[in-house]
C-alpha cells in the first residue's frame, strides 16, 4: 500500500495548498483499494449493490426465433412486389406453444402472436394492421398433415399482404439476439439498476455474488453546532451537514454510521475519530480543516494517523482532509475526508470527489458523474485558475436544445440554492467567463443528490 507522500510524488505539479480539482481525483483513486468481501443476495435485494463477479450468460436471450408483433409468419421471399400477395391461413401460433414444425409451403402462412416461436422455414412477420382478409375457394390444397385456418362458415381462410409493407426478415427476434449462451452478460464492477436485474433474471438467475455495502461514519466538529431539538442559541447553528451527508451515503448504498456532533473538545474528539475508524471504512466529518480554525480536529486527524491537507483551487470547498487513520486489529487502514463546514462546500466536495471515491471503494467500474453540454442562458464571470460549481438549472427550449442558469446568489452557505437547482454548472480549471449561447458542462442531480 503506497503512503500518501508516494501517491502524491507520482502527481505531476502536486501543491497541497493550489491543488487542481482533476488532481484530486487522481490522489483518490490511488489512495483507494476496493473493498474485496463479497455476499450472495436474492435479485430483489441486490438493487444499487455492485457485482462482484462477472455474469456468463448460461443460456441464449431470446433462446429462439421468435415473432416481434401479432401478425402473419411467412416466407420472405415469397412476398411479391408488383402486388398483392395471397396466402392461406394453416393455423396459429401463440406465446408459449411449442415451435410449429409442420411444413409451410410458400403459398402460406401462420398467424403468430408476440413472443411466439417462430415455425420451421418462415423468417418473416408481416403486423396485422398490414394483412387484409379475403375469401377463398373451399377446396384449397393444404400442406400434408395440416388443416387450414378456416372461417366461421367452414371455408379455407386466406390473407392479401400489400407489396412494400414488409421486408424479409422483418419484425422477427432471432434467437441470441440479445445474448448468446457462454457470452459475458455482465462484467464484474456494474452498479445494478433495475435494467441489470431484468437482464439477470432473463437468465434464470435467481442469486448474484456482489461487493458488500461499505459502512462510512459521519459526524460533524464544532461547538458551534447545534442538534436538532436542542435550543438555539447566539452564534450557533442548526447541524445541516448531518443530514445532507448521510441522505447522500444511504442513496448511495452505504451503511451509515450517524455519531451526530462532536465538540472541539481533544477528548471527545479522539474518543469519536478511535470509535470510528474502529467501526467503519471510510470516516467523513465536516469542519475543523479550514486555516483559520481550531486546531483539534486537524491535530486529532495526523495522531491517528496520515492525513494531509488541501486547498484546493475550486469554489466552493477550498479547505479539505484526506488520509488514512490507523487502529490495531483492523486489517485495513480507514480512510479519510475533511470536509469544510459551509453546507453548499460540504455537498459539492462530496459530489466530486469523495462519491467517486466511493464508488470505488465499493467495486465499481464507473466512478465519475456524468456530464452533459448545455447552453447558457446568462453571462457567468470567472477566473481561469480553479474549478467553479455553480448551481444550476437545466431545461430545454421549444427546439430540445438544453440550457442553463444559475439559481442567483453562489455563495457556500446558501443551501437553498441547492434544493432550488437540479445540476451544477462544472467550469474547469483553465476556463474563463462565459458568455449567453457558450456551452458548459453540467452535472446533473438526478439519482446523485
Amino acid at each position: 500500500m503506497k503512503t500518501l507522500d508516494a501517491i502524491a510524488a507520482e502527481l505531476q505539479g502536486y501543491d497541497p495548498q493550489a491543488l487542481p480539482a482533476a488532481t484530486v481525483g487522481a490522489f483518490l483513486h490511488a489512495l483507494v483499494e476496493p473493498l474485496t468481501e463479497v455476499e450472495s443476495l436474492a435479485l430483489p435485494q441486490a438493487l444499487d449493490r455492485v457485482l462482484a463477479q462477472d455474469v456468463i450468460s448460461p443460456i441464449s436471450v431470446p433462446p429462439h426465433d421468435n415473432a416481434a408483433m401479432d401478425g402473419y409468419a411467412v416466407h420472405g421471399e415469397a412476398l411479391r412486389t408488383d402486388g398483392d400477395t395471397v396466402l392461406r391461413v394453416l393455423g396459429t401460433c401463440l406465446a408459449g406453444q411449442a415451435r410449429w414444425r409442420t411444413p409451410v409451403p410458400p403459398d402460406a402462412c401462420v398467424r403468430v402472436m408476440t413472443g411466439a416461436v417462430m415455425p420451421e422455414g418462415l423468417d418473416t412477420v408481416v403486423p396485422v394492421e398490414f394483412v387484409q382478409p379475403v375469401p377463398g375457394p373451399a377446396t384449397a390444397s393444404v400442406a400434408a398433415g395440416a388443416a387450414p385456418q378456416t372461417t366461421a362458415n367452414g371455408a379455407t381462410e386466406f390473407i392479401r399482404i400489400p407489396p412494400g409493407v414488409v421486408r424479409p426478415g422483418d419484425h422477427r427476434r432471432l434467437c441470441g439476439e440479445d445474448l448468446m449462451a457462454g457470452q459475458p452478460a455482465l462484467l464484474a464492477g456494474q452498479r445494478l439498476g433495475p435494467a441489470a436485474l431484468g437482464l439477470l433474471a432473463s437468465l434464470g438467475i435467481a442469486e448474484i455474488p456482489v461487493v458488500r455495502r461499505p459502512r462510512v461514519a459521519y459526524f460533524s466538529t464544532g461547538d458551534e453546532i447545534l442538534s436538532l431539538g436542542q435550543a438555539l442559541r447566539p452564534g450557533a447553528v442548526f447541524d445541516s451537514n448531518r443530514y445532507t451527508v448521510t441522505g447522500l451515503l444511504r442513496r448511495l448504498g452505504a451503511d451509515v454510521i450517524d455519531m451526530g456532533v462532536v465538540p472541539d473538545d481533544p477528548a471527545a474528539l479522539e474518543q469519536a475519530f478511535r470509535e470510528a475508524a474502529r467501526l467503519a471504512d471510510a470516516v467523513i466529518t465536516s469542519g475543523g480543516v479550514s486555516m483559520g480554525e481550531a486546531d483539534h480536529t486537524k491535530a486529532m486527524m495526523r495522531r491517528l494517523g496520515e492525513v494531509v491537507f488541501w486547498r484546493i483551487a475550486m469554489r466552493p470547498g477550498r479547505p479539505m482532509a484526506v488520509g488514512r487513520l490507523h487502529v490495531p486489529g483492523r486489517d485495513r487502514p480507514t480512510l479519510l475526508f475533511g470536509l469544510p463546514g459551509n453546507p453548499v462546500a460540504v455537498m459539492v466536495t462530496f459530489v466530486a470527489f469523495v462519491r467517486p471515491a466511493l464508488l470505488r471503494l465499493m467495486g465499481a467500474r464507473h466512478t465519475e458523474a456524468l456530464l452533459m453540454r448545455a447552453r447558457s442562458a446568462e453571462v457567468m464571470r470567472k477566473k481561469p485558475g480553479r474549478t467553479e460549481y455553480q448551481r444550476g438549472i437545466v431545461s430545454r427550449d421549444a427546439d430540445g436544445t438544453p440550457w442553463v442558469r444559475t439559481t442567483g446568489n453562489q455563495g457556500s452557505g446558501v443551501l437553498r440554492s441547492m434544493v432550488e437547482a437540479n445540476a451544477l454548472i462544472v467550469l474547469g480549471h483553465t476556463q474563463g467567463s462565459v458568455a449567453v449561447g457558450q456551452e458548459v458542462d453540467v452535472m446533473l442531480f438526478d439519482g446523485v443528490i
